[in-house]
Parts: structure tokens; C-alpha cells; sequence
């Protein structure tokens, strides 16, 4: 969420950089309430100091035994005006916090504007494979393997699912341990967070209000979202909400934490023809790394983010590159993203398999997450990172085609097989 006093202050830079992520706002009717929420706020704080004043001098008055019949009419009187000003204080306040919820991040001030024709790429990793024989595709591959069973997934929950069979579903493991095993030789906290979460949740990430209907819902009983239940659609959503409302030492930070969770997303639109097997799908398996940063350093947690996604794919060996989003291709809720994108093949593109962002405060004020400063004694919002750590629907199938051999098998990675028992070759 904004700060409303940026707002207030400066709205035209506001809008300016709003405009970058091709949201165009007018701040006119929101500042103006803004200021009558302020006026009536004055009012009724005078009241209420009136009312106090005049509480403590009533006894005083009966003692006295002087009247104070009309004391208690003016004191009537006062307290209707004060509920009537907390009443449209509280009424100014909502419509002000559900104008500002629906805002996304300011994206930091060195993204260029527009979406994917702007994105930079910034390095290359490896080089694109060469084949002396006709490469296949990963679908045609897998399923000549036996190691992914794609009719039966479509058999039991329909287009977008898969099943891993087999050695495929010992190579998924595999990846996933690999993942796992180097974030804990990095100091990272292991968490296995519930898979289903409150709307709180969704808000506090900066998923919704906007973004309601591209999560599986758990439906409640009277069919409000907000007392209802969510599939997480990755797992940042509940790691930034950890420390929800709290107030962290400062010598906590960076906390640093990474969950292992499978990731349940709607797909909206009809599915390509290339975009077949697991390129694209409803529910995947996904690495989250998360960071919980001072402001005064979460670039540096974030190149670290960068860093770790980057050496994860190097250790694959696969050919990839590293690219910087224009302001319009990052989410909504993040200032900054880096995307590190895979080679597949057979579609001959590159897809992205980790993005790592930066929210800077943006998720701590929707969530009311805070440190306390040791010089100043004041309360200041953290910064939360993420950066996937890997997802594998894509990785799996970059591999699958990458390390493709003549015969019709796959070599596996080196730093896979310490967890498919030695296996170098998937035939």
C-alpha cells in the first residue's frame, strides 16, 4: 500500500510514476477527502477535549451546589456531535483505504516505462545448445520416457495437470532437493507454511483487492471471500505475512526464509499449442525465497536474491539469461523485478522460471510489519524480497530438452544425481 501522505505531498510525482506501470489516477476527490477527514478530526477533538474539561468540573460544580442541568444538556449535545465526526471520520477513512489498496507499487525510479518490449536483458548464461540430431520436444520426450504421464493427469483433473512417474518423479524430487539443500547452506530458514490462507493473507501481499479471482477459492458458508479460505498461489503469500502486525528487533534483520510448497493458480484463456505439457499449468511445485530487509539495505538483499536464482541455474548447467523488467511488467505489488528466464528448445524462446522482486514497503504497510529503529526509537516499515528459488514446471522441461541424446535419453545433471541414487542417465 502507498504512503497516503506521498499522496498528499507530492501527488503529481505520484502519478508520474504510477503512469510508468500504465496506471493513470487523479488524486483530486481523494486528497480533498483527505483534507475534510483531517478538518472534522480537529473538530471533534476540540469536542472531546471540551467534554473532559467539562467532566472534571462537574463534580466539583455539585459540590458547590450549583445547577448543572444545563451542563448535562450541552454534554449531550457535545457527545451526538462527536459520534456524528467519529461516524463520518470512520466513513472518510474506509473510502480513503479502498481507493489507496487498489494502487499499485511505485516502481523504483531507474525502470523504464512500458511493459515486455522495454525489458533489458542484462546477461547471458551459457550458450544455446547445438544438435547433431533432430531434437524433440519435452512432451513427446517424457512420455516416450514413461516418466510423465500427462493423459491420466488430464484424466484426473483435467487440462493443466500432470503426473510424475517414476524416474520423473524422482528428477522433480531431485530438483527440489537441490534447491532445498543449498538454500540451508546459505543460512536460510526452512518453513513449511499451510497451503490454504485467509484473505488477510492475499491483501497483506497485495494480491487483492485486484486479483480475487486468480486464486482457487475454499468457499465459506456464506460465500464472503474475506471469512474465506485460498490456495496458496505461491508461497510469499504467506511468508510475508509471517510477522503480520508485529514489531521486529532490529538486529533480526535480514530475516531470511524459504518454503517448499506446491502453487495453485488459475490460468485464464485457452492454452497454446506450445505452451502444451508443463509449461503452463494449475498446480506446480515451487522453491520461495523470502527476505525480510532493513530499508537501508534491501538492495543488497536483493542483488543476493538475484545471485542465488542465478546460481541455481548455473549448477543446472542450463543456458539461460537474466533480464530487468520495465515498470509495466512487474506486478503490481513489486517496485522491482529481475526475471531469469530458461531456454526452451523446441519453442525456441526463453521462459521464465524465477522472478526476483522487491516490494520495499508496499506489502510491510498492507500488512503492518515493523522494526524498531535503535537510534531513533521510532517505528519504520521493513522491506520484503522475493525470488523464486525454483519453480519446476519450467526448469523440469528446459532440462528434459536440453540434455537431450540421439537415443532418446536424458542425461541427468551432476548436481542432481547425489539424489537419484547415481543415476547419470534417464533411459
Amino acid at each position: 500500500m502507498l504512503d497516503l501522505k506521498l499522496i498528499t505531498e507530492d501527488p503529481e510525482k505520484v502519478k508520474a510514476s504510477l503512469a510508468k506501470k500504465g496506471c493513470i489516477v487523479d488524486f483530486t476527490e481523494i486528497i480533498a477527502l483527505d483534507k475534510e477527514r483531517k478538518k472534522i478530526m480537529a473538530e471533534t477533538e476540540a469536542l472531546k477535549a471540551e467534554r473532559n474539561k467539562v467532566s472534571a468540573e462537574i463534580p466539583k460544580l455539585k459540590k458547590e451546589g450549583k445547577p448543572v442541568d444545563g451542563i448535562f444538556a450541552r454534554m449531550r449535545e457535545i457527545g451526538e456531535k462527536i459520534a456524528a465526526g467519529d461516524a463520518k471520520i470512520n466513513e472518510y477513512q474506509t473510502n480513503i483505504n479502498d481507493f489507496v489498496a487498489k494502487l499499485p507499487n511505485i516502481p523504483d525510479d531507474d525502470l523504464l516505462a512500458g511493459e515486455k518490449e522495454n525489458n533489458k536483458v542484462l546477461r547471458v548464461f551459457g550458450e544455446k545448445p547445438e544438435f547433431s540430431f533432430e531434437a524433440k520436444n519435452h512432451v513427446d520426450i517424457c512420455t516416450r520416457l514413461g516418466i510423465i504421464d500427462y493423459e491420466r493427469g488430464v484424466k484426473l483433473s483435467g487440462n493443466g495437470y500432470w503426473i510424475y512417474r517414476g524416474l520423473g518423479a524422482r528428477l522433480e524430487w531431485a530438483l527440489l532437493n537441490y534447491f532445498i539443500n543449498t538454500h540451508l547452506a546459505d543460512g536460510y530458514e526452512m518453513i513449511l507454511p499451510p497451503h490454504m490462507l485467509g484473505y488477510n493473507c492475499g491483501f497483506g501481499a497485495g494480491q487483492f483487492p485486484k486479483f480475487t479471482d486468480e486464486v482457487y477459492w475454499v468457499d465459506s458458508e456464506d460465500g464472503d471471500k474475506k471469512r474465506a479460505k485460498f490456495m496458496l498461489p505461491t508461497a510469499e503469500t504467506a511468508l510475508v505475512n509471517m510477522y503480520a502486525g508485529e514489531i521486529i528487533d532490529e538486529d533480526k534483520l535480514p530475516m531470511k526464509f524459504f518454503a517448499y510448497t506446491p502453487c495453485y493458480r488459475k490460468e485464464a484463456g485457452t492454452y497454446r499449442a506450445e505452451e502444451r505439457g508443463m509449461i503452463r499449468g494449475h498446480q506446480f511445485n515451487k522453491v520461495e525465497m523470502v527476505q525480510y530487509a532493513h530499508p537501508d539495505r534491501s538492495r543488497e538483499a536483493f542483488e543476493e536474491l538475484v545471485g542465488k536464482a542465478c546460481k541455481l541455474m548455473e549448477g543446472l548447467g542450463l543456458h539461460f539469461r537474466l533480464s530487468k523488467l520495465a515498470a509495466g511488467d512487474c506486478s503490481a505489488s513489486m517496485a522491482r523485478t529481475y526475471d531469469i528466464e530458461v531456454w526452451i528448445p523446441s519453442m525456441g524462446i526463453y521462459k521464465e522460471v524465477s522472478s526476483v522482486s522487491n516490494a520495499n514497503d508496499y506489502q510491510a504497510r498492507r500488512n503492518n510489519t515493523r522494526f524498531r529503529d535503535k537510534e531513533t526509537g521510532k517505528t519504520r516499515f521493513v522491506h520484503t524480497l522475493n525470488g523464486s528459488g525454483l519453480a519446476t514446471s519450467r526448469v523440469f522441461p528446459a532440462l528434459i530438452e536440453q540434455y537431450q541424446n540421439a537415443d532418446g535419453s536424458v542425461t541427468v545433471p551432476e548436481v542432481l544425481r547425489p539424489y537419484m541414487g547415481g543415476l547419470d542417465l534417464i533411459k
